[in-house]
């Protein structure tokens, strides 16, 4: 896998069309058809395709096939693994680096609970419905990756977090009642925490400043950044021009926002409805 690569694609977004990217080059380093290396691998050739073109995370053995065809000992077995380990796009990884090390997280969300906050049933729902072709199997690595960015807040020293939910976000159900009755209680049991500031911003307060989510992040010694996404994308924006900007609109919406306190009273009002 040496050598330098004049006419790659763009840098993939996640792990399977990485790997299927890593494929098609060492296949065509070969001189290998794509169909040549279905009957190596003794798979049939659409299955070729669907990993290539990073529609499909590539089995082990698979994995394994691709290492003895390209006399790569190894090599496409370890990256499988790693990518099953990170699990999370490789768009997302920039944003993780950062939330790590954050000392204050504002974050804006207008249609689900933040995925820092959210309970494991809530977040099985979400990636079933965002996510409905994949296994089982699949949507459970997903949900522990997710769940496990919590512990950034268990840490000795937290970011402040501060958290605005547009009141869609308590009210549209995701998965059943009971599991939005849980995401109700989790955000409460949250809300208690010195580091994490809750607030909803109600129907009531008409069009928000923002129609979109956004994150800023803070860390000492650097300057604040803006992490937003479009569909499939994430982006880390460090322009001081487009940070000023979003801290001027999280204001906007913090000040049209319920308090802390009238807030918990809205969830908790939100989820005694879940409840009858």
């Amino acid at each position: 896998m040496n050598g330098e690569r004049t006419q790659g694609p763009s840098e993939p977004q996640d792990g399977a069309a990485y790997f299927g990217a890593e494929v098609r080059y060492a296949r065509e380093h070969a001189g290998l058809t794509q169909q040549q290396l279905a009957d190596e691998t003794h798979y049939q050739r659409p299955y070729v395709t669907k990993v290539e073109t990073g529609r499909l995370l590539a089995s082990e053995e698979f994995a394994d096939a691709c290492d003895h065809v390209f006399g790569t000992p190894g090599y496409f077995g370890r990256l499988r693994r790693r990518i099953i380990q990170q699990g999370h796009p490789g768009w997302f990884v920039p944003y993780l680096k950062l939330e790590a090390l954050a000392t204050q997280l504002l974050d804006y969300s207008n249609a689900l609970v933040m995925g820092m906050l959210q309970t494991p049933e809530y977040a099985t729902a979400v990636f079933k419905a965002t996510r409905p072709r994949e296994s089982a199997e699949e949507i459970k690595r997903r949900v522990e990756l997710r769940i496990r960015r919590h512990d950034v807040l268990d840490g000795a020293t937290p970011p402040l977090l501060w958290v605005i939910l547009h009141e869609s976000c308590l009210r549209t159900v995701v998965g059943n009642r009971e599991v939005m009755r849980d995401q109700m209680a989790r955000l409460l049991l949250e809300a208690e925490s010195p580091h994490v500031t809750i607030q909803i911003l109600p129907f009531k307060a008409g069009a928000p400043a923002s129609s979109l989510p956004f994150t800023l992040i803070a860390q000492d010694d650097q300057p604040t950044v803006l992490y937003g996404e479009t569909r499939g994308l994430g982006h880390v924006n460090d322009s001081a021009t487009a940070v000023a900007e979003a801290s001027i609109t999280y204001d906007r919406l913090r000040a049209a926002a319920l308090s802390p306190d009238d807030s918990a009273s809205m969830i908790r009002e939100v989820m005694e409805g879940y409840t009858s």
